[in-house]
């Protein structure tokens, strides 16, 4: 686990459970190392407080399109989101 993830699942454990917040904290791990090297957990969570949702997992993955909007090789953020591609989303490997 990275430093970074390390410090954002303490702050994000405030706002939902321990198991979300781990897996939360590894995606925006995950973004920084595919996008954002530079990425700091105090941007993260000053996005997160500036979300427009009162639910973590809507506050979360607010931040995760905020911060793909900002980089324009970030196609698809489905992948950093809390529930990921999800159930309903198209197979992210058609077409690869």
């Amino acid at each position: 686990m990275s430093e970074l993830s390390e410090t954002l699942a303490t702050a994000f454990a405030d706002g939902t459970d321990d198991e979300i917040a781990q897996a939360a904290a590894e995606n925006i791990a995950d973004f920084a190392a595919e996008y954002d090297e530079d990425l700091t957990s105090d941007r993260v969570t000053d996005l997160l407080a500036d979300a427009p949702y009162d639910d973590f997992g809507r506050r979360f993955n607010w931040v995760v399109g905020e911060l793909a909007a900002e980089h324009e090789d970030c196609t698809d953020s489905r992948a950093f989101r809390v529930d990921g591609f999800g159930e309903l989303a198209a197979d992210p490997d058609i077409g690869t």
